[in-house]
């Protein structure tokens, strides 16, 4: 039937939608979350298209020779006054807008899924965009990929937020958005699959798998029509020449494994010791500190995949590669750790091929390993920084595999990720860049199997809709008129918005024991022998982790779920029991 009036027409509407998120809240809604996937894909693919297009675009007009990432063609003071400038300019933007906001990139991600389940804000998502976009234009020393990992991320959850969807629905379409970052910035959607569960989500589900794959398949188709179907590195031939160059793999991957330490460390450090100073001041001192690195070593100046693919091809003799190394780590850990809002993924993947590189260089003096080895070792050197710095070995496994189109790179690969991932964690007990970082500005992610699935449940999904809200007396007719409705609870509302969960079957088993002609015309729901369950308020858009939370919290035994809708009044959905919560994760 259509509704006749407007005011008709909208209610009608708002409840196929309220309808349609409750059905979101379950955590087998596959083809809605599949199709919700694909628009964060396209949407998060947009946003990273835009961005890369501004970088591009802004370098090949202020550097010389009219292309991106050429600071060494700078003069001295060119390469002083870049990045100086640009940190003076993030002083101001910082100084108005980044008002509680500790960390950016996709330590903000793991932060906000972990405390506000995915709910990121506007204002973080604009910082990002131009304050990384301002970094790397002046030639800072971070990564575009973990910010492109958060503007995808956020994008997928102001979608969500706008929606008003699920808490469940919108962790889901944060992991799409960081898989289409990762994908649309390497041409490597698998490796964004892996990373966005592996790192952003920390779990694999079939739920969150299809979307997310849906979502990388079109930010890179995206990516593609804007940009051609080219890999993020051009790469030499690699191959492995026999089963003795895994000796070398595998001391590469202990040395991978203590460098990923080191920097992770270098960067806790810097950030540990000056987090208290004033972020403009911050700002100011990186750029003078990256100027000063760029006079004497420009190579390190920017995101620098210009030298990664030189030194891919074997273009570095082996000191200046332990400078480039050297200088690119300290120069990164100054940006990243006094507040530049960058990333640290190219970084380490520059680390990583220079040390790489090394090695092949080295390796080719032993007698069982063939010459022209050095772009292997330094791909590997980019998988082992990868696994070791941010403990994602999967991810970067996959990620050497699309980057070479070569099977051959799969048992060095995963000798090296696991050599390095272990090494670092375990020998020397560094967590990923990422924990790091929250420690250090003194936030925590915790995460542990009874927690995630509870968040991958929407109460909408659980909650029992059987549920009439009366007063605190009630007329013996519409007591045995409420009885004979089959509803399951009464919501009895109180002074002071108290409110108050009765089982309907215990209203029924007083009128039933009750004596004919004894029992008064109305009925203090209060007094009667019955459970009465304390009940607090929470969101239709609440996971389960969240109603668990409150439950302990108040020490209370139940959960109403309302929402607030336009015209301010808040409408009653159903009801939740500490039992019916307990039983979801148990089942």
């Amino acid at each position: 039937m259509t509704p006749a009036t407007t005011g008709d027409r909208v209610t009608w509407f708002s409840e196929r939608l309220d309808e349609a998120r409750i059905r979101l809240a379950r955590p087998n809604a596959l083809v809605s979350l599949a199709l919700l996937g694909l628009v964060t894909g396209i949407l998060a693919g947009g946003v990273i298209v835009l961005f890369r297009l501004l970088v591009a675009g802004a370098q090949k007009s202020l550097l010389p020779g009219g292309t991106t990432e050429a600071f060494e063609s700078l003069d001295f003071g060119g390469r002083i006054i870049f990045p100086v400038v640009a940190a003076l300019l993030l002083a101001a933007m910082f100084r108005w807008f980044s008002q509680g906001i500790h960390v950016l990139g996709i330590a903000h991600v793991l932060e906000r899924m972990d405390r506000h389940q995915g709910r990121i804000r506007l204002r973080a998502f604009l910082l990002q965009f131009f304050g990384t976009a301002l970094a790397i234009i002046g030639g800072h020393s971070v990564g575009r990929e973990g910010p492109l990992v958060f503007l995808g991320a956020a994008s997928g959850s102001l979608l969500g937020t706008r929606l008003m969807l699920p808490h469940n629905v919108i962790r889901t379409l944060v992991a799409c958005g960081s898989a289409a970052g990762i994908a649309a910035s390497f041409n490597t959607p698998l490796a964004g699959v892996i990373f966005a569960l592996e790192v952003v989500m920390m779990e694999y589900t079939v739920s969150s798998f299809i979307p997310v794959i849906l979502a990388a398949v079109s930010a890179t188709a995206l990516s593609n029509a804007v940009f051609g179907d080219f890999p993020a590195f051009t790469l030499p031939s690699v191959h492995l020449g026999s089963l003795w160059d895994l000796i070398p793999v595998l001391a590469l991957g202990v040395v991978a494994g203590m460098v990923s330490a080191a920097f992770i460390q270098s960067v806790q450090s810097v950030t540990t010791r000056t987090k208290r100073a004033p972020i403009e001041a911050r700002l100011v001192i990186a750029g003078i500190l990256v100027g000063g690195f760029g006079c004497f070593v420009p190579q390190v100046m920017g995101i620098g995949y210009d030298s990664v693919s030189i030194a891919l091809h074997g273009g570095y003799a082996v000191p200046f590669l332990l400078i480039l190394l050297v200088a690119k780590l300290l120069a990164t850990s100054c940006c990243i750790g006094l507040g530049v809002p960058g990333g640290t993924i190219g970084p380490t993947l520059f680390i990583g091929a220079m040390l790489g590189a090394i090695f092949g260089e080295l390796a080719a003096w032993l007698p069982f390993t063939p010459e022209n080895q050095v772009g292997l070792f330094a791909l590997l050197g980019m998988g082992a920084m990868m696994a070791g710095s941010l403990q994602a070995p999967l991810a970067a496994l996959t990620a050497m595999l699309e980057l070479t189109d070569n099977s051959e790179i799969i048992l060095p690969g995963m000798l090296v990720v696991v050599i390095s991932g272990l090494t670092a964690s375990e020998v020397f007990g560094k967590e990923s860049q990422f924990l790091t970082m929250l420690r250090a500005n003194g936030l925590n992610v915790e995460s542990d199997p009874v927690s995630q699935a509870l968040r991958r449940i929407g109460v909408a999904s659980l909650m029992d809709r059987r549920l009439v809200q009366v007063g605190k007396d009630i007329a013996r007719d519409r007591a045995e008129e409420l009885v004979r409705l089959q509803q399951r609870f009464l919501l009895i509302s109180l002074e002071r918005s108290v409110q108050v969960l009765m089982p309907m079957s215990d209203l029924s088993s007083f009128l039933e024991s009750s004596v004919v002609g004894e029992l008064d015309e109305n009925i203090d729901l209060m007094e009667i022998p019955a459970r009465r369950l304390q009940a607090a308020t929470i969101g239709l858009q609440a996971n389960l982790q969240e109603a668990s939370s409150i439950l302990d919290r108040e020490g209370i035994e139940a959960l109403v779920v309302k929402r607030r809708t336009r015209s301010g009044i808040h409408r009653v959905y159903g009801a939740l029991t500490s039992e019916m919560v307990e039983g979801a994760y148990r089942s």
